[in-house]
């Protein structure tokens, strides 16, 4: 390979790297707008295996909107990350697949301090999954889009996992 390949290919890597990240950035923040913008005009989403739906990116957008007000605190990360692009005779070619571990710590929505009978909230997660993203990937005129993700889920708990003290 040239220098212009490999330059080309580690670009390519740092651009599709900022789709995971914006990813799942968009998702904890609940930027449904910017999730939508990170795909294909036929990108799909798959939730399936975590009790989700599956389906074109804005219908699956719309339907994060609506679940994720359940968990206003969220942060996944997105972790282990393995990318083949498509190799074009030592050249990059215009489709990628990523995989990805991911850890998704979420904390259910609890009544506010001082309701009547409710405990003060907390940030604490009552609800920890984790599993593995597949995304599809594809060149286009406005840089690396999403073509599919599908989540693995591998475990999931409630609870409070994480006790103080």
């Amino acid at each position: 390979m040239t220098q212009r390949v490999d330059l080309a290919t580690v670009m390519d890597r740092l651009s599709i790297d900022s789709v995971l990240t914006g990813y799942a950035r968009a998702v904890d923040d609940g930027e449904w707008a910017d999730y939508r913008a990170l795909f294909t005009a036929d990108g799909r989403a798959d939730y399936r295996s975590a009790g989700g739906v599956e389906g074109p990116a804005p219908e699956v957008a719309r339907w994060l909107a609506e679940t994720m007000l359940l968990f206003p605190v969220r942060q996944h990360l997105i972790v282990n990350r393995r990318l083949d692009i498509e190799d074009l005779g030592g050249y990059p070619g215009d489709r990628a697949e990523a995989q990805a571990d991911y850890l998704n710590p979420m904390r259910l929505e609890s009544a506010p301090a001082g309701t009547s009978g409710a405990e003060p909230r907390s940030t604490t997660p009552n609800f920890v999954s984790g599993g593995r993203y597949t995304f599809t990937l594809s060149r286009t005129e406005g840089g690396w889009r999403i073509r599919t993700v599908t989540v693995h889920e591998k475990w999931h708990g409630t609870g409070n996992l994480f006790p103080a003290g």
